[in-house]
């Protein structure tokens, strides 16, 4: 199995606009981020999607992907959702809709925001989806893999990590009860949202990152959904413990 990092910034990406910071003004290609997105190969030849935010096309193209099976939604915020829209490429080239899967929440938003999608239309060319939705409990199959839902809050908004085999994913999140940590026991692989190293209201800080990451004890975490406070790649790449990095766009890794 490999795991692409599509997009590891904030809603914002980086650099900023309008920003002129040391992190914004950087040379170096790992401090430059989209929207979140990770990309999952599975053995059997399947391309999983999490999240698909308004970076989504200039992804694809950059990457080359040429097919695309399901859709994980961790939740509704636009930069976890906005490109939704150019599904309808893949809908054309794979001439069926497109299996994306997500909460209540996630759902009844996405219908709401893209309702065009969803309503009796006479126009040709529209994204077209078969909206599954999943309890947050349960283990679910998407594109022949057994994925585990993991139940976490971004504030007091619900939503969800996942488990593909040794693959974990949260991101956008402040608050993880125990017993869905659980379910990310024994990953391989650890994908963490960290928006900067001060305390946030509403997403993990790093050093509460590297405390879930300290519980876990994967092989290797990367810290994902980084504004540009975080501050410089090479910086904060240098302060953290052995396994773990700051992922950045572009990155593959194998599983």
């Amino acid at each position: 199995m490999r795991v692409t990092f599509l997009g590891t910034g904030t809603s914002q990406g980086v650099p900023v606009i309008a920003c002129h910071c040391e992190v914004c003004s950087s040379t170096d290609p790992h401090d430059k981020h989209l929207r979140c997105s990770s990309l999952v190969e599975t053995d059997g030849g399947k391309n999983i999607l999490i999240d698909i935010g308004p970076d989504f096309r200039e992804q694809m193209l950059r990457h080359k992907v040429e097919h695309l099976d399901s859709i994980l939604i961790t939740h509704a915020h636009r930069d976890h959702v906005g490109g939704i829209d150019d599904i309808r490429s893949f809908n054309y080239v794979q001439n069926k809709p497109m299996d994306i899967y997500g909460n209540a929440d996630a759902l009844s938003t996405i219908r709401n925001d893209y309702h065009y999608i969803f309503e009796h239309h006479e126009f040709a060319g529209l994204p077209e989806a078969n909206m599954h939705e999943i309890d947050g409990s349960t283990p679910f199959q998407a594109a022949d893999m057994e994925v585990v839902p993991v139940k976490a809050f971004h504030k007091t908004l619900p939503v969800l990590g996942f488990r593909l085999d040794r693959f974990g994913y949260l991101t956008d999140c402040n608050h993880i009860e125990p017993q869905e940590l659980d379910k990310l026991r024994g990953v391989e692989v650890l994908a963490i949202g960290a928006l900067r190293k001060e305390k946030h209201f509403s997403h993990f800080c790093l050093s509460e990152a590297l405390q879930v990451v300290e519980v876990l004890q994967p092989r290797l975490a990367y810290i994902i959904h980084v504004s540009h406070q975080m501050g410089l790649y090479a910086q904060v790449e240098a302060e953290l413990p052995d396994h773990v990095h700051v992922a950045y766009d572009g990155l593959q890794v194998d599983l």
